[in-house]
């Protein structure tokens, strides 16, 4: 007997505490707390022995301070005093790497990295921005109400260096002819209005003289001002001034379900086609006391059409001098060369499809081209920048730069020499170059690729002349990596397919062993076995080789059901061998898998990952390749998964909404039932930045819009569609589903229903809304695909 209850008993303490129970949707888009909660916003100490990480395994409301030390890598809580003393992970050192400056709190401090001691420089109410060291690292330069300011670090001296002033300058005032010759008259018969005359004269040239020398006031009339540097001999001064955009109509999203019982608008952004704002960079130079502008005229290709415009040969080219021909362009930077004597600034058309690198002469204003890249989509792709953003860019030495670019289809590292114009190109493959940057002794790069795999991140070092490249991660999956300020040591996170993220250490050699930091799994999630989905290929209808996650449903050969999910973003990537940031939707998958369905989860074109072409696959045509992806997708289900054709399903939120509009309206034979969540249904009624890179504007390219928008292909709506949208959306606007629930109504379609969620934005954030709308999909599917 007693034998008996023992074995009982260590049956009992055997046994798991959460034995795996069938998903239900109640319990997949619960708080994901429930499933542990990961380590984010990793940065190290200075003295490269800690590193810190925002964690919460008490799942209270909000993340804590947590900090583990390289040598035992037990994390422990940093309490409140501690925190509020560390400083701010980011920053910018001299040369040395002995002094750091950092923001925090809108005031600005300085580290003397050996001592680890911290000089508070600023205590105002008002906010200290752009903080950097001048040329010889004697002062500290920061913007401060849009005015540039130096502080000697030696004499604790400030000086404002520039006078931009708000409104417009109002002119002298000026006398008639009257008052000329009445001036000159008593002037000429007084003689003590003269004598005062001429010594209120001597006066103020003597006081003028004894001032100290005053920046030049820069009235900004209705403009903005902006990225305000001094050069690094400290003889001009650059900055940009911005037009805001004027007469542009912004959107209103009203708000129904607000605390004051009263409903309320919430402002929101314009449409695609607004015109934007404006920019011009300046030198101000000092000596001379002058201001120039940057003269961006004559730019080669500052004048080249764009090749959509032979679809329109109605419309006429109006412009008649090359002045006006000529494109608007942003200009950023400039960067200087460490010795000072080199300038480098980035020029980026408004309409997306040209960027020049190019040098910059500060005392013309002049430039001179040393790279252009160009594409008849869009310039875009990881380290590559933006409208506002010079991308990756830096200085191997005093006359080479180095950048990214897609010049091959991928985004890689090169370098070009400023004096003779040579260009390198340091890596090259099918494959993409991320967060690229030098060490400390500008003798290696380090960078993320997925050189390995699409579908996985790893962590390289390089020599700057390029050559082998050092892989430093060994895990599959995604290695997001922060390296120590000593460059001896790697602290990353790391995630699988099926495993969310933790933290990893290692030192920074090649075949080093990784040691887990944290544990955030929670019991219950680690107690069901999740899928590990196969990252396939498939080709597509034009050859292209396609990525896709695979998750294989059991059931008879040639009559199980199938539901094609399709990520949102567009420029997005999700078939990839890290966890996702669709974890509730790789949970519902494992549900839908769990109730027979295979489930296929393609990187469709315009995804990220896949270099150039994969992204720009959809120009002037969205709902073209990226829906015939999802189409030849469906081929491969029936043809090497044994699914049933006509019990196949699709959804998504968002671009992957809009995928299912277009399937449902445009291929109705394909796909048996839809679930469109957050769609949009006129890409005319979307944002400019995103919108007109892949369409253009509407008024220019008409075409593309009635190709590429589902509101006007709602009449081959067949088979049942789902719809479900925030009211509070300041994304994809309610209105856009209003709009197509009229188009509907009007086309007398009653196979469709929406669901409107009063309380939501454009991301879900509470579970019952996120319960609601999974239990209606799964109910769609249930119901269409299983007859």
């Amino acid at each position: 007997m007693k034998k008996l209850l023992l074995l009982l008993l260590t049956n009992l303490l055997l046994k798991p505490l959460f034995a795996q129970q069938p998903l239900t949707v109640d319990k997949i888009m619960a708080d994901p707390k429930w499933i542990g909660v990961s380590p984010a916003n990793l940065f190290w100490g200075e003295d490269s022995k800690t590193i810190y990480f925002s964690w919460n395994p008490e799942k209270t409301k909000g993340d804590s301070l947590y900090a583990a030390t390289f040598t035992d890598k037990k994390p422990f809580k940093v309490s409140p005093q501690i925190r509020r003393q560390l400083p701010a992970a980011n920053g910018v050192y001299n040369k040395a790497r002995t002094l750091k400056i950092y923001l925090k709190n809108g005031d600005i401090f300085l580290l003397d990295t050996k001592t680890q001691t911290t000089r508070q420089i600023t205590n105002t109410l008002e906010v200290e921005n752009s903080a950097a060291f001048s040329g010889n690292e004697q002062k500290i330069l920061f913007v401060k109400a849009n005015n540039l300011f130096s502080f000697s670090i030696n004499s604790g001296e400030i000086n404002q260096l520039t006078n931009f002033l708000t409104g417009t300058k109002k002119p002298d005032a000026k006398l008639s002819e009257q008052e000329k010759w009445l001036k000159q008259d008593q002037l000429a018969y007084f003689k003590v209005l003269k004598e005062r005359a001429d010594k209120k004269k001597e006066a103020d040239k003597i006081n003028k003289a004894d001032l100290p020398r005053r920046p030049k006031e820069v009235y900004l009339d209705e403009k903005n001002v902006d990225n305000i540097q001094l050069s690094p001999d400290e003889n001009f001064i650059t900055y940009r001034l911005l037009k805001p955009t004027s007469g542009a109509k912004s959107t209103i999203v009203p708000n129904y379900v607000t605390e004051s019982g009263f409903t309320e608008e919430l402002p929101a952004r314009t449409k695609v086609g607004a015109s934007l704002s404006s920019s011009e960079l300046f030198v101000y130079n000092i000596k001379k006391d002058t201001v120039y502008p940057i003269v961006t005229k004559d730019i080669p290709g500052i004048s080249d059409k764009t090749d959509f415009s032979k679809d329109y040969p109605a419309k006429k080219d109006t412009s008649k001098t090359k002045k006006e021909a000529s494109r608007k362009v942003f200009v950023n930077g400039p960067v200087w060369s460490e010795d000072g004597l080199n300038a480098v600034v980035v020029v980026r058309s408004e309409d997306n499809k040209d960027r020049w690198i190019m040098l910059l002469d500060v005392q013309t204003g002049k430039l001179k081209q040393l790279d252009r890249q160009r594409d008849e989509a869009w310039i875009a792709g990881p380290g590559i920048g933006g409208w506002f953003s010079a991308g990756n860019l830096g200085w191997v030495d005093n006359q080479i730069i180095w950048f990214q670019s897609e010049a091959d289809g991928y985004s890689h590292i090169y370098t070009v020499n400023v004096k003779t114009g040579e260009h390198k190109q340091l890596t090259k493959g099918k494959f993409e170059v991320k967060d690229a940057e030098l060490s400390k002794d500008k003798k290696f790069f380090y960078f993320t690729s997925s050189e390995v795999h699409p579908g996985e991140q790893h962590y390289y070092k390089m020599s700057i002349l390029g050559g082998e490249r050092v892989k430093l991660t060994s895990m599959t999956g995604a290695n997001l990596v922060a390296l120590s300020p000593d460059e001896t040591k790697l602290a990353y996170l790391y995630s699988y397919a099926n495993k969310p993220w933790e933290l990893f250490v290692q030192d920074n050699t090649v075949s080093a062993r990784p040691i887990q930091v944290t544990q955030s799994l929670s019991a219950e999630f680690k107690s069901y076995a999740w899928i590990d989905p196969k990252v396939i290929t498939f080709k597509a209808s034009d050859g292209a080789e396609v990525y896709a996650r695979v998750y294989e449903g059991k059931g008879e050969k040639g009559k199980k059901p199938a539901v094609i999910f399709v990520h949102g973003a567009g420029y997005l990537q999700n078939a990839h061998k890290w966890w996702s940031q669709y974890f509730r939707e790789y949970m519902f998958h494992n549900l839908l898998v769990e109730k027979g369905y295979t489930v296929l989860d393609i990187d469709y074109r315009a995804s990220a990952g896949y270099g150039r072409d994969c992204r720009t696959g959809i120009y002037r045509f969205m709902g073209g390749k990226d829906l015939s992806d999802q189409v030849d997708g469906v081929k491969y289900l029936v043809e090497n998964q044994g699914v049933d054709p006509k019990r196949i399903g699709i959804y998504g939120g968002s671009y992957g909404g809009f995928i299912t509009l277009m399937g449902l309206f445009t291929t109705p034979d394909v796909f048996a039932a839809g679930a469109a969540l957050r769609p949009v249904t006129d890409w005319a009624a979307y944002n400019h930045g995103y919108t007109s890179n892949i369409l253009n504007e509407p008024f220019t390219d008409s075409l593309a819009y009635a190709r590429s928008s589902p509101l006007y292909h709602a009449e081959g709506l067949k088979n049942p569609l789902l719809i479900c949208h925030g009211m509070v959306d300041v994304n994809v606007h309610f209105q856009d589903v209003v709009r197509l629930s009229q188009r509907l109504i009007e086309l007398k379609k009653e196979n469709w229903e929406l669901a409107v969620y009063p309380m939501e934005d454009h991301g879900f954030v509470e579970p019952s809304s996120w319960t609601d709308e999974y239990k209606r999909i799964l109910k769609l599917f249930e119901t269409n695909l299983k007859k």
